[in-house]
């Protein structure tokens, strides 16, 4: 996982303590009073969900962290879980060793398999001495996340591809396609439908002549572009006029230079060379992809900074 991955994932972690430490807090005094009785147990639940919107499950467990309710839901109580052992799941762990309130990471749900949380507040008598838990298990698509949107990191990321693939690199050459033999009529094409027709994302397959392209007016969905279409500038009569996006973060005078800068890659060296390209102008990243089967991807100004040499020495 990145580091924006995982401030965004912290992020999302300390909203969520703050939002049911409380909470879980005042629901455990309540069962405190209710204890040990399963009946009363489970009514205190059922009142507790009412401030608990968005958890899918509540119980509670004795002192060795074996269940001693059904788990309550919105949809009322879920027989058969009373008498289960939950102290050997990772999210009894921090509880179990003394933490007052804990919020496990995020894991695959045994039942439903779907990704889920659970946080688990330990019950006290009034001196202090631990009674038991109280469990709470959430569906991460229920959760009342921010669902603020992850922002792909600008830094220059590499990645190193299959690694028999890197071993043979010297006994493999490049293998001239049709793209190769027309790549000028196909860059300033998709050059063209970049700047006038809305494409806002472009990947060029170069050695199996194709394209695939998202448009703004329909970004769910993807079009394939084989070589005679990326050699036919009547397919410009087929899309639809689209200005320029002002928040692109590629100027569109720039676009050109990026494509020519893969023309060079391409070309570059028979054994190390450029398999697939590709441009977003939103987040203004190139992708590269190499005969080495390495990978990169890095801010276009940064990518044109750097010449053939680079790459060569580089992949």
């Amino acid at each position: 996982m990145g580091e924006a991955f995982k401030s965004a994932v912290a992020s999302q972690r300390m909203l969520l303590r703050s939002r049911l430490s409380g909470r879980l807090g005042h629901l455990a005094k309540a069962c405190r009073a209710a204890w040990p009785q399963r009946r009363d147990l489970e009514d205190c639940l059922v009142r507790g969900l009412e401030v608990l919107p968005y958890c899918k499950y509540l119980y509670v467990l004795d002192d060795k962290a074996r269940q001693i309710t059904a788990n309550v839901s919105h949809g009322g109580l879920v027989s058969g879980e009373a008498g289960r052992d939950r102290s050997g799941r990772p999210y009894m762990a921090e509880a179990i060793g003394g933490e007052a309130f804990s919020l496990s990471h995020a894991y695959i749900s045994r039942n439903a398999r779907r990704p889920s949380l659970t946080a688990v507040q330990r019950i006290v008598d009034t001196a202090g001495n631990l009674l038991g838990y109280l469990g709470a298990d959430f569906d991460l698509r229920e959760l009342p996340l921010t669902r603020d949107i992850y922002r792909e990191s600008e830094t220059w990321r590499q990645i190193k591809g299959d690694p028999a693939i890197r071993g043979g690199l010297f006994l493999q050459e490049r293998v001239e396609s049709a793209m190769d033999r027309r790549l000028d009529e196909v860059l300033a094409l998709v050059t063209e439908l970049i700047d006038v027709h809305g494409v806002f994302h472009a990947k060029l397959h170069f050695s199996s002549s194709r394209a695939t392209l998202w448009l703004q007016d329909d970004p769910f969905r993807y079009r394939i572009l084989d070589i005679e279409d990326l050699t036919d500038p009547a397919i410009c009569l087929a899309w639809g006029h689209h200005s320029y996006p002002k928040d692109a973060l590629i100027p569109s005078a720039r676009v050109r230079d990026v494509f020519d800068t893969f023309h060079k890659l391409r070309f570059m060296d028979e054994n190390i060379y450029l398999r697939s390209g590709s441009l977003n102008i939103f987040n203004g990243m190139v992708g590269l992809n190499f005969s080495c089967d390495g990978s990169h991807y890095m801010p276009w100004a940064e990518f044109l900074d750097k010449n053939v040499g680079f790459w060569l020495e580089g992949t």
